[in-house]
């Protein structure tokens, strides 16, 4: 059996203060934030040469989970309306999936295009260009997949 070794990119200080350091960056044609188009648009996730080897067997997944660090957000909100709107329901951050969080970490399934070297093309990421990547990791239904799920009926109301 082999492992191929590497180094933690993040670390938890004596004091409890985590730092986090991205894998790689998204590249793609959005610069500023929108609510809606993200449905064809292809992002790059280029990932650092050195861990590049890591993504070896990525391109036998159709999906894969992205983490990223929303850096270009200016806001941090306890509670509002999602997106701004008055019709939905005053709720705390945590009961949506709105970037205004205390972490602004995002976690997005998208579909997986194409591998090529350390680059993961992938299609309807709602990410801006430049975004910081934390991590990708493969879709497994046996842990991801959710039988019977249930979301409360504004979410309908918001735009995607």
């Amino acid at each position: 059996m082999n492992i191929e070794w590497c180094t933690f990119l993040g670390k938890k200080g004596k004091r409890g203060v985590i730092t986090l350091k991205p894998l790689g960056v998204a590249r793609n044609s959005v610069k500023k934030p929108t609510l809606s188009g993200w449905d064809d648009l292809i992002t790059d996730i280029v990932i650092k040469k050195k861990y590049e080897r890591g993504l070896d067997g990525m391109e036998d997944y159709s999906h894969v989970i992205v983490l990223y660090w929303l850096d270009q957000e200016k806001e941090c909100h306890l509670k509002h309306h999602p997106q701004g709107k008055a019709d939905v329901p005053y709720i705390g951050i945590f009961a949506c999936r709105c970037p205004q969080r205390p972490n602004p970490i995002s976690i997005s399934t998208v579909p997986l295009v194409a591998r090529k070297g350390n680059i993961l093309k992938v299609k309807g990421l709602d990410i801006l260009d430049g975004t910081p990547i934390l991590d990708v990791k493969p879709y497994w239904p046996v842990y991801d997949k959710v039988e019977n799920a249930t979301i409360p009926l504004w979410v309908n109301k918001l735009v995607f």
